[in-house]
């Protein structure tokens, strides 16, 4: 088990210096969809090939920003079931839903996306809008973020086993989100 969980500590760090990076992606689009509204209006020439840009920079920001979120139990859950259960229930349905719902899924877009990058490389897959960019980056940013998102689901599973079979301590203790609430006096509330 130190092993495997010597490979997830490995996993969460290039997860999370990727995912704290690509936060600088939606100022650079932001920064060029700005641009290309001040070009356009001063000097009324606009191209395809800013408004791509913009959505290859948010696309590569939502993807390469999934593996992270998911290494921050930040991803949607819904707790007004899930709050009901004990911890160690809710480990067991963390597990249960990586291995029998994010693992299978995500596996499945790697299988689908590794030849439909490597045919869009290959046959060098332009844009159908005039001046606009190689399509083949868009697709590699989508295959990358599912590569990141599946290591990063294994390194979850391998946490989850670890805390359930006392090798690891709970790093995300679960705390509801009302809970603070429920602590204060009925004066103290907002």
């Amino acid at each position: 088990m130190t092993a495997l969980l010597g490979i997830s500590r490995l996993i969460d760090r290039v997860t999370e210096v990727i995912g704290k990076s690509v936060s600088w992606l939606i100022l650079v689009a932001v920064l060029v969809s700005a641009g290309n509204a001040v070009i356009r209006k001063i000097f009324n020439m606009s191209s395809n090939a800013w408004l791509e840009a913009q959505w290859y920079l948010f696309g590569a920001a939502f993807m390469f920003a999934a593996a992270y979120t998911l290494s921050q139990n930040e991803h949607i859950r819904i707790d007004v079931v899930y709050g009901k259960f004990s911890r160690r229930t809710q480990h067991w349905i963390d597990l249960f839903g990586h291995v029998f719902f994010l693992m299978p899924f995500v596996l499945l877009m790697l299988y689908y996306l590794f030849p439909y990058v490597q045919m869009s490389i290959r046959s060098g897959e332009m844009s159908s809008s005039a001046g606009g960019l190689i399509i083949w980056p868009a697709k590699a940013i989508l295959l990358f973020g599912f590569i990141l998102l599946a290591a990063q689901g294994i390194s979850e599973i391998i946490k989850k086993i670890a805390i359930m079979t006392g090798n690891m301590e709970d790093p995300t203790p679960y705390v509801p989100t009302h809970a603070p609430l429920d602590d204060m006096t009925p004066e103290a509330r907002p």
